[in-house]
């Protein structure tokens, strides 16, 4: 009875979710100065993002076009947004409250670069029309329309102090002209072409006193400018196409007295550059390089930081330090994970009994290793190809990875500076012929010792046993597996190792599962049964049974003493791609083509939960170590961690059911002492129609007060008080009574009290209220035609008898 118990307590039915959502997918992004609020394009949506915890405080939906630019105010209170529509939209931000200030047709092209000033009073837009506009942020109207530049406007920088008269805008175009504007006076005050460029600007900035300006363009060089006579002064070449330019504070990285400047653009790499000298301070090795071919697009700085944010091509966005001339990646914000085609929870075990980091496997050659709780991130560099496949030791201190490019990787978490941890390479396994569709560990790892061996499955349909190699050795290569079986007559999809280490399981497209021997290599079983391909298979820590997912929608659970199919769930309409043990072994969940998880009870073969915050195929699960959380990832580069509150619901229930019966106990009470406004009020909280039908019908049968409507003032009194949305739970249930002949005066009594007491205005104020009335009128006329026509047939009766009674009269007189 004891385990009996244990397992009904064990039975997960509830579930409350987060998610890591995509937020960044082109164009520039935008930080607040006090680093706390992140701004990024996503489609035609701007989402904010906190850069403390990573949680999502607001989205704003778009116009349908995509987002051009955006800028966020130093003062974090305005957030402009240009899109392709034409509109330029400020918002003035209270979060989580967003207040839009005004819409704007601001140019007759794409707004292309957006700058607004320091002390967020102005904002300089330059649009693909090659007119330069200053706008208020507050008032949202136009202060200038700047015309001279022949090409698409590529850069802008206003310079301007609170309490100052000299406001200054630099622009750059693709007719590779620097243009110099004095707000103050309205006009351009000087073209920068002696010496330019000769090639589009990208970069505009000045230092922080206003005395130089600089500039840098696709032409590869940094023109340096005395804004006295805008003469140049010195000329950079950075030999890459840059992006962007900007000014360091002074005394940063070097004295107080020199001027560093900050370069980026398609080498994907921070560059440092002296003013006067010209020379480069920085060296090759600042930035984590990835083999998909990234460029930085912006980097985003403020004087007062102690560091600068790379924003890169591929939706990355790097935290640099610059506390040293290195620039030391102190964080890396993955703002589109693209498609999540596997994951799993990973590091040391903290002291809630979980592993913090997840792994994911996204379309892409890099593993990506992403914290739970908060923004931070890195990506493991090896593989040369898509990684399709991870998995993870119990412990997470190991990682096994494998891909299109026919190898398997082995990572393991190192202490690398005494505090904080890292993945890196412990071992890389050569030999396959094909993409490796399936990878697992040796499920036994004693504590600070290794995986004895690694399985991978392939689609040159042979499945390999390797040893793990006993010492580590970065960069070592394994090419001789312990053994290679020809294992299915198809792909192999999946791989996984029994918790003894004594067998492993291949799924295959070739609708087959096979149990081996992990010493031998010998098929000690096969499992048949899915009529489509198997895309996974899963053994349970807690019996000897095992589970798998297919293409012909279905979840199969098998018995592994007499590999025979023991339970088959259907409810998936799409293929199931994932399949895990939760529970301790007495539920599985399961992902599938349709966007949906969910979660099956072994012994009674029902769906306990569905669960459903994805658009696209679930092709990842995985269950974290305190069996309280999974983990899903799918198509729509959403990561869903699905909380179980099981335990949490039933006691909501329980409170619910108890507060419920002292409800209904009150309810009673005010009905047998005739307190009729306390009565009603609670039977509209409880919604119990059939009780305030017969609270209605029982005042309007006594009638105790005949001048009022329902034939008591109090219960007048009490509907005339209702709230907009008592109001509209009673005309729910006036509409349903209403229909009925039976029931009808009770409805059309309680309209009468409601039309007579509220005006229109608090009306409009009920939700669904149109729907309502549209409902209550045909009804209505029906009742009123058939009582006109019961009058008319009165009145003949009446007539009748005055006839029958005079006729009656007259015989007895005579």
């Amino acid at each position: 009875m004891a385990s009996a118990a244990m397992s009904v307590s064990n039975i997960k039915t509830a579930f409350a979710h987060t998610a890591i959502e995509p937020f960044f997918t082109e164009g520039t992004a935008s930080v607040s100065e006090d680093q706390r609020i992140l701004a990024t394009a996503f489609a035609d949506d701007v989402v904010l993002t906190s850069m403390d915890d990573g949680r999502r405080i607001k989205k704003i939906d778009g116009d349908s076009e995509s987002v051009t630019t955006l800028a966020l105010s130093p003062d974090g209170r305005f957030l402009v947004v240009c899109s392709r529509s034409l509109q330029m939209k400020i918002y003035e931000l209270n979060l989580p409250e967003v207040r839009l200030v005004k819409s704007i047709k601001a140019h007759e092209g794409p707004v292309i670069v957006l700058s607004i000033d320091s002390t967020s009073t102005l904002v300089a837009s330059g649009g693909a029309d090659g007119v330069v506009k200053v706008w208020d942020l507050a008032g949202g109207f136009n202060t200038h329309t700047l015309r001279g530049h022949t090409g698409v406007i590529s850069a802008l920088r206003i310079f301007g102090q609170r309490g100052s008269t000299k406001w200054v805008l630099a622009s750059g175009s693709d007719d590779t002209q620097v243009r110099i504007w004095d707000l103050v006076k309205r006009k351009c005050t000087a073209v920068l072409e002696d010496g330019g460029h000769v090639s589009v600007v990208r970069g505009l900035d000045f230092n922080v006193d206003g005395s130089l300006l600089i500039s840098g363009g696709r032409d590869k060089v940094i023109n340096v400018w005395s804004t006295k006579n805008y003469k140049l002064l010195n000329t950079i070449l950075a030999f890459e196409s840059l992006e962007t330019v900007g000014f360091l504070a002074r005394g940063i990285l070097t004295d107080s007295q020199s001027q560093v400047i900050f370069s980026g653009g398609e080498r994907g790499l921070v560059r440092l550059w002296s003013t006067t000298t010209g020379e480069e301070l920085s060296t090759e090795k600042k930035i984590l390089k990835t083999s998909e071919e990234t460029s930085i697009s912006d980097i985003l700085y403020h004087p007062s930081w102690k560091n600068l944010y790379a924003v890169l091509s591929d939706q990355t966005i790097t935290d640099q330090s610059l506390e040293s001339i290195d620039l030391l990646t102190s964080r890396r914000i993955l703002g589109n994970n693209g498609e999540v085609i596997d994951l799993a929870f990973v590091g040391p075990v903290n002291d809630e009994g979980f592993s913090p980091y997840l792994a994911l496997a996204s379309n892409s050659p890099e593993v990506r290793i992403l914290s739970t709780s908060s923004l931070e991130s890195s990506v493991l560099i090896g593989h040369t190809d898509i990684v399709i496949c991870i998995d993870a030791s119990s412990d997470g201190l190991w990682l096994a990875s494998a891909g299109k490019d026919n190898e398997a990787r082995i990572w393991h978490w190192t202490i690398s500076d005494g505090r904080s941890g890292r993945f890196e390479l412990y071992a890389t396994f050569t030999g396959h012929l094909g993409s490796i569709g399936g990878v697992a560990l040796a499920r036994l790892v004693e504590q600070n010792k290794y995986p004895k061996f690694l399985v991978t499955g392939s689609q040159d349909t042979t499945v390999k046993t390797w040893s793990v190699p006993k010492r580590f050795e970065s960069g070592a290569v394994v090419s001789k597996p312990i053994y290679t079986k020809k294992a299915h007559e198809k792909d192999i999809n999946a791989v996984d190792i029994a918790p003894n280490d004594e067998f492993f399981a291949t799924a295959s497209q070739d609708r087959t599962i096979k149990i081996w021997d992990s010493e031998e290599g010998e098929v000690v079983g096969i499992l048949r049964g899915h009529r489509r391909g198997v895309w996974s298979v899963k053994f349970s820590e807690h019996e000897k049974h095992i589970v798998s997912g297919s293409g012909d929608k279905t979840v199969k659970v098998w018995n592994l003493r007499d590999y025979t199919c023991i339970k088959t769930f259907e409810g998936h309409t799409n293929s199931v791609l994932k399949t895990i043990f939760i529970s301790q072994g007495n539920q599985v969940a399961s992902a599938g083509g349709d966007g949906l998880v969910k979660i099956w009870d072994i012994k009674s073969g029902e769906c306990n939960s569905t669960l459903d915050n994805h658009e696209d195929k679930v092709w990842s699960l995985a269950n974290r170590a305190d069996d309280r959380v999974i983990a899903s990832g799918g198509g729509d580069s959403v990561i869903t961690f699905w909380e179980d509150i099981t335990e949490q619901e039933i006691a909501r229930k329980a409170e619910e059911a108890e507060a419920l019966v002292e409800k209904e106990q009150d309810l009673a009470n005010f009905i047998y002492k005739k307190e009729w406004k306390n009565a009603i009020l609670l039977a509209l909280s409880l919604d119990h129609p059939g009780r305030l039908l017969n609270l209605f019908s029982t005042v309007i049968a006594n009638n105790e007060d005949p001048e009022t409507i329902m034939g008591l003032a109090a219960v007048d009194s009490v509907i005339a008080s209702l709230e907009p949305d008592q109001i509209g739970r009673l005309l729910r249930r006036v509409r349903d009574w209403n229909t009925r002949a039976g029931t009808f005066v009770v409805a059309q009594r309680i309209l009468h009290v409601l039309l007579s007491t509220f005006p229109p205005e608090k009306l409009i104020e009920v939700p669904d209220i149109k729907k309502m009335l549209d409902a209550l009128i045909p009804y209505s006329e029906r009742h009123f035609n058939r009582m006109t026509s019961m009058m008319e047939d009165s009145y003949v009766l009446d007539f009748t008898l005055r006839q029958i009674d005079e006729v009656l009269s007259i015989k007895v007189e005579d």
